[in-house]
């Protein structure tokens, strides 16, 4: 017999309070990849937390990270792809600064001078992702055999591909929620 989560659990009771018409699996599959989503972020905090960082700066770090070599974006082009505020980005980079995570690049234009990871950065983000994937496939593999996740990838890829055409491409990087 297969374990009941939280949603297998209630959304019988759900159901009885929807309106007429909604599909309880579509209901329940919707329910089931938002909690899988804020667990993964209750793992990312908890990453970030072990490594005493935020979750916000682990994802700066990130950002600087996949831009490749030299590893350097403006203040703006890290605010555009987390999604912030020019005000919260340049309290980020202060913090990132000060712990020497980052170190400022000379330019011509000061309020645009771009900031890029130290070596301590690019190490401290690389032992906090190697943490966080070690913990991930933990738990894929105490859940799903190679076949099953092959499974899963295959589904959510037909769902995230339909939904893309659907409402439009989402941030590639994973958006940290403000609190």
């Amino acid at each position: 017999m297969e374990p009941i989560d939280s949603v297998g659990a209630g959304i019988a009771t759900w159901m009885d309070q929807m309106p007429p018409g909604v599909d309880p699996d579509v209901e329940a599959a919707r329910q089931r990849i938002g909690r899988i989503a804020r667990l993964f972020e209750r793992l990312l905090e908890r990453v970030a937390d072990e490594q005493q960082i935020t979750l916000g700066d682990w994802e700066a770090l990130s950002v600087l990270q996949r831009s490749g070599p030299p590893y350097e974006r403006t203040p703006k082009q890290l605010a555009d792809a987390l999604a912030l505020t020019s005000g919260t980005i340049s309290v980020r980079i202060e913090r990132l600064t000060r712990a020497g995570l980052v170190e400022p690049v000379p330019a011509a234009d000061g309020r645009s001078r771009p900031v890029r990871l130290t070596a301590r950065g690019r190490r401290h983000w690389a032992e906090a992702t190697a943490r966080r994937t070690a913990e991930e496939l933990r738990l894929f593999d105490a859940a799903l055999d190679r076949d099953g996740l092959a499974r899963l990838n295959a589904l959510l890829g037909g769902l995230l591909s339909r939904l893309e055409a659907e409402l439009g491409p989402v941030s590639q990087h994973d958006q940290p929620r403000i609190r």
